[in-house]
């Protein structure tokens, strides 16, 4: 009894000499869970293709951590001074990591050689501190048990808090820049707490002390400055003056303007260009109104610009708009922001205008509405998320919601950029069994830019237009209907689902094609 009573109170007592150690293991393994992922994410914005981004970075670093917990066993003597050190390493470089990546990506050619040395040398930090940690509490015998349990379940536990604050609190509240600070100083107040708590058994502890504070400083001050540094690096990546710059749960929304001139980018890619922007809303509205006999009840997927709905409230008889968009503040901007409201002609506020904040694809199967159109104006296939509201599934769902004789439109990105992903889109309509016509036009900021539009009953091109246009006329709306040689269909093309996103693959080659 009295063994077992002293065995008890020697690991209460270990307990309280190594609580602080536990406490370190928890936020460093968050915040390297969130370095992996801000990476991740960075990379996926800069150089979109998600999968591949995700798949390389996590790879890349997992193997260099395992590489980092290799070399770790070199390190055999103070074994708290180089437990420091690689905190305040980790947290300089992690820390500063978006900072540095969004910089390089602006002025130097080898961006990505950069990212991956980043991610691998990050990884060999992680990596090694684990181990070193648990070499730490293992030089006394006593604490074997408590260093091979509690060390390595509070470090799956860190991971865990840190992959679910990363996506559902830190990047929208408070954007990448921000983030990676804040990851950085949490790592340098780790190194600080080792350093204070045991700075007895530490040589030369007062000086990394000073380079703590230092970098506590740096990182505290990144943060504040976080708004202002994204606003003078986004003014590199956006050719024009950045007026509204704003990340949400769901995408990054910057809106620019050059004189007249008003841009707005999701993800860094172009949504409209406000001095041709009539051309693409005229042709994906006016195309599937003048193909449908009655316009009453109107569908809008996307779309939260509100220049479709413009379009469609030229029509008289259309009693109702439903307009469903993912984003709040998209629609939230679109419908207060005065440069917008004025091309938009406040159509977001119209009586007959309904703003649905919900996934589409969700709307679309709780909802058992009918529709005489359906307007589908949602941004390009270029990740998993939006991969499905392209699927043969999804177009399904669409039609089960047409009224009968009701048509649909899709904008399916560019037939000449993107030919193989303009032409899946309109093959996987087609295996649905709808009737489906290719169109396309020339918009100056897009190049040239198609849409696919389909119905259960067949459809011709024998378009009129009945309402004022600024470009599109019943006399040169069957040029938009003929495409030439090198936009023309692929001999053999699958169609796009769930089980097997093709989309994806195309439209991230045409990417790679032309830069």
């Amino acid at each position: 009894m009295a063994s077992r009573h002293a065995g008890s109170t020697e690991e209460r007592e270990g307990l309280i000499e190594y609580r602080p150690l536990l406490f370190v293991v928890l936020i460093i393994s968050g915040c390297s869970m969130c370095y992996e992922l801000i990476i991740s994410a960075l990379s996926t914005y800069l150089l979109g293709n998600s999968v591949l981004q995700y798949s390389v970075t996590i790879g890349l670093y997992m193997a260099a951590m395992g590489l980092g917990a290799y070399l770790s066993k070199f390190v055999t003597r103070r074994l708290f001074r180089r437990f420091a050190q690689i905190e305040l390493a980790v947290g300089l470089l992690g820390g500063t990591s978006s900072l540095v990546l969004f910089l390089a990506h602006l002025y130097l050619h080898g961006f990505r050689i950069l990212m991956y040395a980043l991610v691998i040398l990050i990884g060999i930090l992680v990596g090694a501190e684990i181990p070193i940690l648990t070499r730490i509490v293992e030089e006394d015998k006593r604490h074997l048990r408590l260093a091979l349990s509690s060390i390595f379940s509070i470090d799956y536990m860190g991971g865990l808090i840190g992959a679910i604050a990363f996506p559902l609190l830190l990047l929208p509240q408070l954007g990448f820049f921000a983030t990676s600070f804040l990851c950085g100083l949490i790592n340098c107040i780790a190194a600080s707490i080792v350093l204070w708590r045991y700075g007895r058994r530490i040589e030369g502890v007062a000086s990394l002390r000073v380079v703590a504070v230092v970098l506590m400083v740096v990182m505290a001050v990144g943060m504040v400055a976080s708004d202002r540094l994204s606003t003078m690096v986004e003014g590199g990546l956006y050719r024009d003056h950045v007026i509204v710059s704003e990340q949400t749960p769901y995408q990054k929304i910057v809106l620019t303007r050059r004189v007249d001139d008003l841009r707005l980018f999701l993800d860094g890619n172009i949504q409209f260009c406000s001095r041709d922007e009539y051309r693409y809303h005229e042709a994906l509205v006016h195309v599937p109104m003048a193909m449908a006999p009655t316009h009453s009840h109107v569908l809008v997927l996307g779309g939260g610009d509100g220049l479709a709905a413009r379009e469609i409230l030229k029509y008289d008889d259309v009693s109702d708009i439903t307009i469903v968009d993912i984003d709040p503040s998209m629609t939230q901007l679109c419908a207060q922001d005065e440069a917008i409201v004025r091309l938009n002609e406040g159509s977001l506020v119209d009586p007959r205008v309904r703003v649905c904040n919900e996934d589409a694809k969700q709307f679309l199967q709780e909802s058992h509405d009918g529709y005489d159109v359906v307007i589908i104006d949602l941004p390009d296939p270029n990740s998993e998320a939006l991969n499905q509201l392209y699927t043969d599934s999804f177009y399904r769902l669409v039609g089960n919601h047409l009224v009968d004789g009701g048509v649909f439109v899709t904008q399916s990105t560019s037939p000449y950029f993107a030919r193989e992903a303009f032409w899946c889109i309109n093959q996987t309509i087609s295996s649905e069994g709808f009737h489906v016509l290719p169109y396309h036009l020339n918009v100056p900021s897009f190049g040239e830019w198609g849409f696919n539009v389909a119905s259960r009953t067949e459809l011709h091109p024998d378009v009129k237009i009945t309402v004022p246009t600024s470009y599109l006329t019943s006399q040169n709306a069957p040029a938009l209907f003929a495409f030439g040689m090198d936009e023309s269909k692929p001999s053999h093309m699958s169609k796009n689902t769930l089980n097997h996103p093709v989309l994806i693959e195309y439209y991230n080659k045409a990417l790679v094609e032309w830069g």
